[in-house]
């Protein structure tokens, strides 16, 4: 008589009893979102009840006119809409490429401005705001933002061309370092240059700008940012797999059969790229990237065809509520974003590096 092992039927109720679970995490995060959405698209100088924001949503998506006004139309979905789906598009790719970087540079402290893309950003958009420097024969905001991507993207020219090795390797200690070295250079130029024009309301404006706001983004940067944010959170989660190999290492990767000089160089640069994108639009807006990943992995564990949605989920949530916070919080004046993400964010960082200190 044959002794089959009973590890098979035992792991495939299980293995199914974790999928249905993660099925209907996800499926509560997304109502989460969608609910924080609605309440968002509510608030403001002006309320609008819930039921109404649904109504002028419902007509949108040709529903039925359900009773909807011409006032509540206009300041439901030509205003505010476009700012709350920024928001979540904003923190869901933040998210994603914060746990990215935390998984393929194996540092618990990394964040999607860990490149010295923000600081790259920074220098484009100081540059136009401060100096008036016109980006293609535009002005404005779309000069702003037009800067600061180009600035992004030399910024992260020079981090790789840095931390690149003679075997085209990007070792994760250097590149941080690069980052870093560019980052300190690039603040350097900015604060210089807005010392040097004594301009009050363009220092103004720039610490506007680089503490992070989605209230300028209209309808076409909006669908920009959605679309950005779900191609970085499916092509990340195609890498899912790979991204779990680093856990054991570099070696352990290799030995899975990962091509890990490639697949570095492949997430680094789209990391980088999404979040020139998201700087462009947003200014830099602080923590997101740093602390959401860190906050799903405490309650999904290290698995990133779980965590990698579950991030964007959370990260897109608390953009909604940071963005709802700021222009809410006083009456008649808006604070920047960032002051909101680094009021929650700041508290989490410090406990990172009590946990760092004691692990090691």
């Amino acid at each position: 008589m044959t002794n089959r092992p009973a590890h098979p039927t035992v792991r495939r109720p299980a293995a199914r009893r974790t999928h249905s679970l993660r099925v209907v995490a996800l499926v509560v995060a997304a109502a989460v979102l969608l609910m924080s959405m609605a309440v968002a698209l509510g608030v403001g100088a002006v309320h609008v009840p819930v039921d109404d924001v649904l109504a002028v949503v419902g007509r949108r998506f040709r529903l039925g006119d359900l009773g909807v006004t011409a006032v509540d139309d206009r300041l439901v979905w030509q205003m505010r809409m476009p700012r709350v789906l920024a928001a979540a598009a904003v923190g869901a790719a933040l998210a994603v490429c914060g746990a990215v970087l935390q998984s393929i540079t194996r540092n618990d402290l990394a964040d999607p401005y860990l490149l010295g893309i923000s600081g790259g950003a920074t220098v484009g958009a100081v540059s136009v705001i401060v100096l008036g420097i016109s980006f293609a024969g535009v002005v404005g905001s779309a000069a702003v933002g037009g800067a600061a991507f180009i600035g992004a993207l030399v910024a992260l020219l020079l981090v790789l061309g840095l931390a690149r090795g003679r075997s085209g390797a990007l070792p994760p200690a250097r590149t941080v370092l690069a980052g870093v070295a560019i980052g300190q250079i690039c603040a350097a130029y900015t604060s210089f240059l807005v010392i040097v024009t004594g301009d009050r309301d363009a220092a103004r404006r720039v610490l506007d700008w680089t503490l992070g706001s989605v209230a300028g983004v209209r309808w076409d940067g909006a669908v920009f940012l959605v679309v950005l944010a779900v191609l970085a959170t499916l092509l990340a989660g195609s890498r899912s797999h790979q991204l779990d190999a680093f856990a054991f290492g570099e070696v352990s990767a290799k030995a899975l059969g990962v091509d890990v000089t490639r697949l570095r160089w492949t997430l680094l640069v789209g990391t980088a790229l999404v979040t020139a994108g998201l700087v462009a639009f947003a200014g830099a807006i602080g923590f997101v990237g740093l602390v959401v990943p860190h906050m799903v992995r405490i309650l999904t564990g290290p698995g990133h065809a779980f965590l990698l949605p579950m991030s964007a989920f959370g990260g897109a949530i608390l953009l909604v509520w940071a963005d709802l916070i700021a222009r809410s919080a006083f009456d008649g004046r808006e604070i920047p974003i960032g002051v909101v993400t680094g009021v929650i964010g700041a508290p989490f960082f410090a406990f990172l590096l009590r946990r760092h200190r004691e692990s090691s």
